[in-house]
């Protein structure tokens, strides 16, 4: 193993763990989606609990929303816009938990949380990104 990693660029590194950072925010953004689309009672309660109401239609929206943002994240020509859009959603669902005095760390913060994973994720990805949003040493 330490043989690979010593013949390996570091960018080939980068690339890599941005990639698997960005496949564990792809999973859980496209199963949290899938469990909306589906009226499970579980999703309606919680939602109802959030002040949204216990609306099929409102839960289904709001999947189908995340399901076409985590793809368009997912393609690379639009994973930009799709981590854009899904940056969006995830401060919806931050001002949600605040509204309705959310444990701070562990339900408030989530959505920074995964926000964190999704912009790293790309930008240790995607050159391009990586030349909007240079660090210096």
């Amino acid at each position: 193993m330490t043989v690979i990693a010593e013949t390996l660029p570091a960018s080939t590194h980068a690339r890599w763990v941005g990639r698997i950072l960005s496949g564990l925010v792809i999973v859980f953004l496209m199963f949290d989606g899938a469990i909306k689309l589906v009226p499970w009672p579980i999703v309606t309660e919680t939602m109802d609990r959030m002040g949204y109401g216990s609306s099929d239609a409102l839960m289904r929206g709001l999947g189908a929303i995340s399901i076409v943002c985590t793809v368009l994240y997912a393609i690379p020509p639009t994973s930009i816009l799709g981590a854009i859009l899904l940056t969006g959603y995830l401060g919806g669902a931050i001002a949600s938990h605040v509204r309705i005095g959310s444990p701070l760390f562990t339900h408030t913060l989530f959505g920074l949380y995964l926000g964190l994973m999704l912009w790293g994720g790309l930008w240790l990805r995607d050159r391009n990104l990586q030349g909007l949003i240079p660090f210096r040493r």
